[in-house]
C-alpha cells in the first residue's frame, strides 16, 4: 500500500493488478499498464512506492516478479507515471541477475532513502540459497539504485571486478519488510527464517548478514543450517524469533493516535498472523507485543496512513485492508 497525497492508496495485487483505493474504502478498476508477472507460487505483484517528487512528476515504483525464458523468474523494478486509470512511460530500472527456476524467495519492499536513492530487498530465491553469499548475483541482497537506474558512485562494492554495484548488503534469506528509522533515516529490515529465525536486522553498506552460513533457524527437515548461528565477518541480527511470525511489511509509529505508541516498530505477522508491536531503546528491541490473533489473518502490509492511524493489508483470496483505531475505554 502507498498512500497518494489526496488520501487515497494505491493497493498492489498478487495476480498483477494495481487498484486505487478511496478514504472510504471504495476500489477502482485495476490501473492499465502495470507489466508482466510471474504470479505463480510466492510470485506476483509485490511493492509500490512513491517518488520523492511525486507532487511534480506523477511518478511510481513497483517491484514484481518479473518472468523469465524456460519459466525462470526474478525480481524486478519499474517506474512509471500514474496517469490515474493507467500508467504511462513504463520503464524496467533494476532486474535481478541471474533469473531462476524457482517460485520462491522474491521479497521484496522499497524504501527511499533520505538521499532519493532506491533500496530494494530481495530474497535468496530459495533453490539457490548459497548464492546470497555470491556477490556476481543479486539474490538475497538488498541493492541500491539511483531513481533512474544507475549506480550511485559512493555503493560499497563500486569499482570491484566481478560484483554487481548494485549491492548494498549482502547474506540475506527473503526480507519481507522494510522501513526507515524517522530519526536516524537508517533502513531496517524483517528477514524470513526458515524453521525459526526470522529476523530483524538494519543493514549496512558492505556487511554479510550470514546466511546461509549462518542462521537461528532450522530447515523445514529439521537439519541444521550451515556453521550455527555465529561466525566472524557475518552480523548478528538485533532481534530474531523462534518459533517465527512469519513477519511481513513494517513501519515505525511517529503518530500521536495511539498513547504510548510513538516510537515502536509495527510488524504484520503471517504465521501465527496478527500485529506485533516492538518497543525499541536505540538499537535494542525491550519489550514485544501482539496484537489481533484473533482475526486469523495473514497481515501482508503495515502502513501509517496520512491521519496517523495504522492500516493493515491482509493476505488472502478476500484481502481486506484494515484501518486500527485505539479501544474505547
Amino acid at each position: 500500500m502507498a498512500f497518494l497525497p489526496d488520501g487515497r492508496m494505491l493497493v498492489t495485487e498478487r495476480p498483477g493488478r494495481l487498484r486505487v483505493v478511496t478514504p472510504a474504502g471504495a476500489p477502482s478498476e485495476p490501473v492499465a499498464g502495470v507489466p508482466a508477472v510471474f504470479a505463480e507460487a510466492q510470485g506476483g505483484l509485490l511493492d509500490v512506492t512513491l517518488d520523492p517528487e511525486f507532487a511534480a512528476n506523477r511518478r511510481i515504483y513497483l517491484s514484481y516478479a518479473e518472468p523469465g525464458p524456460n519459466g525462470t523468474a526474478g525480481t524486478s523494478v519499474a517506474r512509471a507515471v500514474f496517469a490515474e486509470s493507467r500508467l504511462d512511460s513504463v520503464t524496467v530500472i533494476y532486474r535481478q541477475e541471474p533469473k531462476v527456476e524457482s517460485g520462491g524467495h522474491f521479497g521484496s519492499r522499497l524504501v527511499f532513502a533520505r538521499d532519493t536513492t532506491l533500496l530494494i530487498t530481495q530474497g535468496d530465491r530459495f533453490t539457490v540459497r548459497n548464492r546470497a553469499q555470491d556477490l556476481s548475483w543479486g539474490v538475497g541482497k538488498v541493492v541500491r539504485i539511483r531513481r533512474d537506474g544507475s549506480v550511485p558512485p559512493d555503493n560499497p562494492f563500486v569499482g570491484r571486478e566481478g560484483v554487481q554495484q548494485v549491492i548494498w548488503s549482502y547474506g540475506h534469506r527473503n526480507m519481507q519488510g522494510a522501513t526507515l528509522h524517522p530519526e536516524t533515516g537508517r533502513l531496517w529490515t524483517m528477514e524470513h527464517g526458515a524453521r525459526g529465525g526470522d529476523e530483524l536486522n538494519h543493514p549496512e553498506a558492505g556487511k554479510n548478514y550470514g546466511w546461509p552460513v549462518i542462521t537461528y533457524g532450522r530447515d523445514y527437515s529439521g537439519v541444521r543450517i550451515g556453521e550455527g548461528a555465529v561466525k566472524e565477518g557475518m552480523e548478528q541480527p538485533v532481534y530474531y524469533w523462534d518459533p517465527v511470525i512469519a513477519p511481513s511489511g513494517m513501519v515505525f509509529y511517529t503518530g500521536d493516535r495511539y498513547p504510548g505508541w510513538k516510537g515502536n516498530l509495527f510488524i504484520g505477522s503471517m504465521t501465527p498472523g496478527g500485529l506485533v508491536r516492538l518497543e525499541m531503546s536505540g538499537d535494542r528491541v525491550t519489550n514485544e507485543t501482539r496484537y489481533l490473533g484473533e482475526l486469523n489473518e495473514r497481515i501482508r502490509n503495515v502502513v501509517q496512513g496520512p491521519d496517523g492511524f495504522l492500516y493493515l493489508l491482509t493476505d488472502s483470496g478476500m484481502g481486506r485492508i484494515l484501518k486500527v483505531v485505539p479501544a474505547k475505554p
